[in-house]
């Protein structure tokens, strides 16, 4: 169902520049490549790693290694969602022990997904530290959770939802607020 387009927010052009953004930032405060992999979490977060990685590898000569997470079977909710949950794969062809890892994500909501994320890297390693970057941080956490690297904060109602759009799964590269139906709108 597609849900009723509130407003566009970020284009292709503006996706691509505060793409280039996060990698300098990471680039900056990471002091370069050393130790460094990127970890794109299921659906969004996985192209959007894979773009950072060719951003970063454009600007330092240095191909990141780069990995992705599913973390379905650390949902919070999972008995909520269905019965027989889609669990696709996790591929992380690296040790991520005493790396510098930075996990990419479309959209800090609740915070929930990056806690389920936090725990299934953990199950996989111990890392020197892991970083948060998402293209939106829309508010509303229910979780002590905060992004290291954000495209673009955009305050928004629960009766609204932001959807990253992306060419690699959506066809086309962009951000939206969508108004959610009546039965699914927040308290």
């Amino acid at each position: 169902m597609d849900l009723p387009v509130k407003a566009n927010i970020m284009d292709a052009e503006e996706l691509r520049r505060v793409l280039i953004r996060i990698a300098y930032e990471i680039l900056e405060r990471n002091k370069g490549t050393q130790d460094l992999v990127l970890i794109g979490i299921r659906r969004r977060g996985v192209p959007l790693a894979q773009r950072l990685q060719k951003i970063i590898e454009e600007l330092e000569g240095v191909k990141v290694p780069l990995g992705s997470l599913d973390i379905t079977l650390y949902r919070d909710d999972l008995t909520t969602l269905t019965v027989y949950p889609r669990v696709q794969r996790t591929e992380i062809p690296f040790d991520i022990t005493d790396k510098k890892v930075i996990l990419v994500d479309d959209v800090l909501f609740t915070g929930r997904t990056v806690r389920a994320a936090l725990d299934a890297l953990i199950d996989l390693g111990r890392p020197k530290n892991i970083q948060l970057a998402v293209i939106i941080d829309r508010g509303h956490r229910e979780l002590p959770i905060r992004a290291d690297y954000v495209g673009k904060n955009v305050p928004t109602s629960l009766k609204e939802e932001i959807a990253v759009q992306v060419q690699e799964i959506d066809g086309v590269d962009q951000v939206l607020i969508r108004e959610l139906p009546q039965e699914a709108q927040g308290p």
